[in-house]
């Protein structure tokens, strides 16, 4: 009787069903903002030096992150594949995290330093030169254009405000570490650091 009384009246229903997911989100979400292996960095991790900060951007800006996932979940058939599963304190310097979930390319957590820098470059301005199967989109345009990084410095400061530790120096020199840089070194440079703290494992 009563289960029929919260069908017939839309607002109650709602109400009820926003208690709902508050409960289930205090439940699940908060404790986890208060567990170190969340919140806190695993050992050995520095902030992307400047160009790989300029790379994470022009991953983003290319949509590889639509394709490629970058959370290798603890289940045998993921980690035989692709190494040791995510854990957190790996991405407590991403403002975005970069997990996704879509993989119609593989996942890229561990894909640091597995390839060389000129595999990457083959494969990014034309991935079927070394993987004939694949169906990913060349980028030969990022062999053109160069940085400039007007705003690197700029992108450092805010970061640091929410809590990667950049230095004053970092700051100081980071429009000198990119500037007339091709933006092909900067997205290898992001890609070559990629899960490299946590070791492939087969």
């Amino acid at each position: 009787m009563n289960h029929d009384i919260v069908e017939r009246h839309v607002g109650l229903l709602v109400v009820l069903t926003f208690v709902a997911l508050s409960f289930g989100g205090l439940v699940e979400i908060v404790p986890l903002m208060f567990q170190k292996q969340t919140t806190q960095p695993i050992e050995g991790l520095r902030p992307l030096t400047a160009l790989q900060l300029e790379g994470r951007d022009i991953y983003m800006r290319e949509g590889c992150a639509n394709c490629h996932s970058q959370m290798i979940r603890a289940l045998r058939s993921e980690t035989e594949r692709y190494g040791h599963y995510s854990v957190a304190g790996e991405s407590v310097y991403d403002f975005p995290h970069l997990w996704g979930s879509k993989r119609t390319g593989p996942d890229l957590a561990r894909v640091g330093e597995r390839y060389s820098d000129e595999w990457h470059r083959a494969h990014l301005y034309n991935p079927r030169d070394v993987v004939p199967e694949s169906n990913m989109p060349a980028y030969p345009w990022l062999f053109e254009r160069t940085l400039d990084g007007k705003h690197t410095a700029r992108k450092m400061e805010v970061l640091r405000k929410l809590g990667v530790p950049y230095t004053d120096e970092d700051i100081a020199g980071a429009q000198e570490a990119v500037a007339g840089k091709p933006e092909i070194d900067a997205l290898v440079a992001y890609l070559q650091q990629l899960g490299t703290l946590l070791k492939f494992q087969r």
